[in-house]
């Protein structure tokens, strides 16, 4: 069921027509196989040529450890993107998850080693609670290795319904989260 905050308010995503208000979001992205800083630059890319949505920043790249993965999985790539889009949540989403498939992400186990991981975080202040569609991303909140990222580009930022992302990050156990200076993502 997709909810929005105020009942009185019109839910955007239901809106008819080709107009869609412009909304902030952010994406995560990770990747634990191949060449991984390849593959994030590849989802930039890819994203960046999708209509209605421009790339505002990137974070810095950071170095993870696997979170919840079978033992023995590699580290992981992560990085942050905040996009400005007027797609529909479900739209930006079939997009992050045609992008992973452009990278052959194979979704055979939860948690698995991955080329590509791009996960809608937030959208605005949309809300949704659907088979399909999470907003915010229920797990975000708890991830040192998308709040690290998410508050370099913006310290100020709030997961709607959880709080300052600082606050949030603060609560947890970044060790496992080391910055590489030495990698960047390039914006097109």
């Amino acid at each position: 069921m997709t909810e929005t905050p105020n009942p009185h308010i019109v839910d955007s995503d239901t809106l008819t027509g080709d107009v869609h208000p412009l909304r902030r979001a952010v994406l995560a992205l990770g990747s634990n196989l191949g060449d991984r800083l390849a593959y994030l630059q590849g989802a930039v890319t890819a994203l960046a040529d999708t209509p209605e949505v421009d790339i505002v920043a990137a974070s810095p790249v950071y170095e993870t450890a696997p979170v919840d993965s079978p033992e023995g999985a590699p580290d992981f790539l992560n990085a942050v993107l905040l996009i400005d889009t007027m797609l529909s949540a479900h739209t930006l989403l079939e997009r992050c998850q045609a992008v992973e498939d452009a990278f052959d992400r194979e979704r055979a186990e939860l948690h698995a080693p991955r080329t590509l991981d791009v996960d809608l975080i937030v959208l605005g202040d949309r809300r949704a609670d659907d088979a399909d569609l999470m907003l915010p991303h229920p797990r975000a909140r708890d991830r040192a290795f998308v709040l690290q990222p998410w508050a370099d580009l913006d310290p100020d930022a709030e997961i709607p319904g959880a709080g300052s992302v600082s606050d949030l990050l603060g609560k947890l156990d970044a060790d496992g989260v080391r910055r590489r200076d030495d990698l960047e993502l390039e914006l097109p």
